[in-house]
């Protein structure tokens, strides 16, 4: 870990992001040890690249350029400035204390936070996508350290949870509660899962526990066999129909999956889609069956801070049940995060681990 350079300051490093078919950059700097008003100064032990990473850096969704990716990690909180927040549940952010954080942060006093959509501040910060500023840059998961601002959720890890899984809670966990939390009760429902990735998979596990009978869809022979390990009663390839189904969840962003997903859906039957993160091409819905049927079309996008808390709760009472550590392969230092990215691409994990300790 870089090591101090005087009393007020810390030595820290980060991955810089140049843009679309070019190298990382790693930059060296330093950032004050104390923290701001409610803000904490955290140091990032794993950080994960995730899908949304991938679309900045092939350039199939717009990001700032230079930035600092990266959303889902897990850190250890080194320093606390004056008014910052508890953790979602209460518990005290203290030195030393091992937590993960929300991917946004939000100022609460807007319209949308005080409809109870945070998620979607108008004053919206979110790590991992904003443009880089030389003198606050730890804005991202690619570095040594982040500095996590007013209004950002943060919870706590439990003793016994690994770092590879706690990681992706700050996205994909918290994304998929967010989905299940939408679709209402599961107990006995048919449910249509399309996309077995990490959040896919996820949500095969959440569903399951609910009560629900999950059908996995995924083109993928491999990823639709680790579908039945994390709960899936019935696996299909996106050419077999699902049959008819009560709750359908979109975590693929395919537009055949989206397609899928509406067609399966019975009478009084919801479809959530949360996969649709980068433009594709639209689909079209019937307004009379729509209507006739009582069907419920909802998206999600980002979580809300109790999304957070559920999804550390789940991996750390299930993670034994299931193989999620498989999901998570590779060790790359920050000076190697592109050969992690490039792992990622067709890696057979969902996720690549990035250890900004290394070298």
């Amino acid at each position: 870990m870089p090591g101090t350079i005087s009393d007020e300051l810390l030595a820290v490093r980060y991955a810089r992001w140049d843009g679309v078919d070019r190298p990382f950059t790693l930059v060296t700097t330093t950032t004050p040890r104390s923290p701001g008003e409610g803000e904490v100064l955290v140091r990032i032990d794993l950080a994960t690249v995730c899908g949304s990473d991938l679309h900045t850096v092939n350039g199939n969704r717009s990001s700032p350029v230079p930035a600092v990716l990266g959303h889902e990690q897990v850190g250890t909180v080194l320093a606390v400035g004056p008014g910052a927040p508890s953790c979602v549940d209460g518990t005290p952010v203290v030195p030393g204390l091992r937590v993960v954080w929300s991917v946004t942060a939000s100022c609460g006093t807007c319209p949308r936070c005080r409809r109870g959509h945070p998620q979607k501040c108008r004053e919206l910060r979110k790590y991992g996508h904003e443009p880089l500023d030389e003198r606050a840059p730890l804005t991202g998961g690619f570095a040594t350290h982040c500095v996590l601002l007013p209004g950002t959720a943060v919870v706590a890890v439990p003793e016994g949870l690994p770092d590879a899984v706690a990681a992706p809670a700050s996205c994909a966990t918290a994304t998929v509660a967010a989905v299940i939390a939408a679709a209402g009760p599961l107990e006995g429902r048919e449910v249509l899962v399309t996309g077995a990735g990490m959040l896919g998979l996820t949500a095969v596990a959440m569903a399951a526990l609910g009560g629900a009978r999950v059908t996995a869809v995924d083109p993928s022979p491999a990823r639709r066999a680790r579908a039945g390990q994390f709960g899936a009663a019935r696996v299909r390839g996106v050419s077999e129909p699902p049959g008819r189904v009560d709750i359908a969840l979109e975590l693929s962003g395919r537009t055949d999956a989206v397609r899928a997903c509406l067609s399966a859906l019975d009478i009084g039957g919801t479809a959530v889609l949360a996969g649709s993160v980068s433009p594709a091409d639209t689909v079209p819905v019937d307004p009379e069956w729509l209507v006739r049927g009582l069907r419920t079309v909802t998206g999600v996008h980002n979580y809300r801070p109790a999304d957070l808390r559920t999804a550390v709760a789940f991996l750390a009472a299930r993670h034994a049940a299931h193989p999620f550590a498989d999901l998570v392969e590779g060790a790359y230092s920050l000076g190697d995060l592109g050969a992690a990215v490039r792992a990622a691409q067709g890696a057979d994990a969902p996720r690549q681990a990035v250890l900004p300790s290394l070298g």
